[in-house]
């Protein structure tokens, strides 16, 4: 049976049922669904509420044959699938109430706010998505008249919450516009009295004890990059001015803890063709260096990673195969009693197991391009998102929001540019989004689409993204539908972050 065709059939049936309700034993709520596996079909709502359903179950439960004491109706009564006639408001007003928890997200509006001091960079990364410069062209550092604009622009955001987040090139190869920003913002802030979070994102090289003393004084948190073990990380990684990049990581982290403390440093790492068939290695690496999580990333097609595909690209199908070895590898791990998260399945178990929202820009609805976080050029300009920026290094300006030195505030975050693109990024109307059965707990993503395909609402079938994300929310619930409460357990302490040891 073809979902949209049922869900039409079923919003014909429920216009004639609120002319006549006490005739029949339930009323449908709104709901999608896909065949899971052989015997079972997979069943979803507006607010990420799920079931699965034996097929003879499935076809009872549509043809309104469900006896309103079994197990299958009590359970789909529970989680708002049906109701009974009587009782419809009631109902829809806890679906609202649970749809706003879930959309939470919105009411800040933008939060992250991530600035580019310079895209000089002493790395030369093989998957650079930002197309860095050189060391020595100076023509690409941020202004201190360009700093002050962006430090005003951050600071009218309703957002009661301001992460400021330094990108790059290597931010620390201007740490002087760096300091600059942090310490304008806040003096702003003893006048908006907004919670300010700052972190730099570094490859660590840069490093010195007195650096460390000055983020350590303002309370900055340190994102870095770790590929994987020694030659995995090199080849991947390499430094301008050394053949021993991981020796180096290693060096400097440890120097980076012992001043700002063991949490201080989130890593975080990108999947080449020479990480496939290597993720146990990866996650024993981290584990070494003292990480309790890893977040396995694949590439995104922008700066030279798009340019150079053809040498360190993959098929989405490889992905998945060592993402799932990975993951099975990680919940064995934390069998035997030792804490270790993957931060992307961590993120899809937020949404498909609580009624909370979850604040990562890639997996919400609409996108979180512009509402959630936002990017600041060197040069000023304002892009929907880093992937946006990164875009716009290949001279593609498609995302550019306006620019600090030239647009207001409203100019750009409420113009009819970001509109529009938010316009067409809710997983709740977009083409085959819109009738799929994991859309509750996946997100839209405009600039991959355009980058990929060429328009911002992109095309199901061949998106690799779709492909991806469809491909671990199903392996994340079949685990969780073998109802095994070891790794139930797991799952609830990645998403608590405490231990069960």
């Amino acid at each position: 049976m073809d979902a949209p065709l049922f869900m039409a059939k079923t919003d014909k049936r429920m216009k004639s049922k609120l002319t006549n309700n006490m005739e029949n034993k339930y009323q449908f709520l709104p709901f999608r669904f896909e065949r899971f596996n052989d015997s079972e079909y997979f069943l979803s709502n507006e607010v990420g509420e799920f079931e699965f359903l034996s097929k003879n179950d499935f076809d009872l439960f549509v043809s309104e044959k469900l006896e309103t004491n079994s197990n299958t109706f009590l359970n789909l009564k529970s989680k708002q699938f049906l109701t009974d006639p009587q009782n419809i408001e009631t109902v829809t007003n806890m679906l609202a109430t649970k749809y706003r928890t879930k959309k939470s997200i919105l009411n800040d509006f933008t939060s992250l706010h991530m600035v580019v001091p310079t895209l000089r960079c002493n790395s030369d990364c093989i998957y650079c998505q930002v197309s860095k410069k050189d060391l020595c062209d100076k023509g690409f550092d941020m202004s201190k008249t360009t700093a002050k604009n962006v430090v005003k622009t951050i600071f009218e955001s309703p957002s009661p919450v301001i992460k400021i987040e330094f990108q790059g090139g290597e931010p620390l190869t201007n740490f002087e516009m760096v300091q600059y920003i942090m310490e304008e913002a806040e003096w702003q802030n003893l006048f908006k009295k907004k919670c300010l979070e700052f972190v730099i994102c570094t490859n660590l090289s840069l490093i010195t004890p007195k650096t460390l003393k000055y983020l350590k004084k303002h309370k900055c948190y340190i994102s870095t990059s770790l590929d994987g073990y020694r030659d995995l990380h090199n080849t991947n990684r390499p430094l301008q001015d050394t053949k021993h990049t991981h020796e180096c990581f290693e060096e400097k982290l440890k120097l980076t803890r012992e001043y700002l403390g063991e949490d201080s440093v989130s890593a975080l790492m990108t999947t080449t063709c020479y990480s496939l068939g290597h993720f146990k290695e990866i996650v024993d690496e981290y584990m070494r260096l003292g990480f309790n999580s890893v977040f396995f990333r694949s590439l995104n097609p922008y700066g030279f990673a798009k340019r150079d595909k053809h040498k360190i690209a993959y098929s989405v199908s490889d992905f998945i195969e060592n993402y799932k070895e990975g993951l099975m590898y990680i919940i064995d791990l934390n069998l035997q009693g030792k804490f270790f998260v993957e931060g992307y399945a961590e993120l899809l178990l937020k949404r498909i197991l609580t009624p909370f929202a979850t604040g990562f820009v890639d997996l919400q609805s609409p996108a979180g391009v512009g509402i959630s976080g936002v990017i600041y050029d060197y040069n000023g300009n304002v892009y929907v998102s880093d992937e946006a920026r990164m875009m716009a290094s290949v001279n593609n300006q498609h995302f550019k929001m306006g620019n600090v030195n030239e647009n207001s505030y409203q100019e750009m975050f409420n113009g009819e540019f970001l509109h529009n693109v938010i316009a067409n990024a809710c997983t709740e109307c977009l083409p085959a989004c819109v009738e799929c059965a994991y859309q509750p707990f996946c997100g839209a993503d405009p600039v991959r689409n355009f980058s990929e395909q060429g328009d911002i609402v992109g095309y199901r079938p061949t998106s690799e993204m779709c492909k991806k994300n469809k491909s671990v929310i199903k392996f994340l619930l079949e685990l969780i539908k073998q109802n095994d409460p070891k790794i139930n357990n797991i799952f609830w302490s990645w998403i608590t972050k405490q231990s069960i040891c």
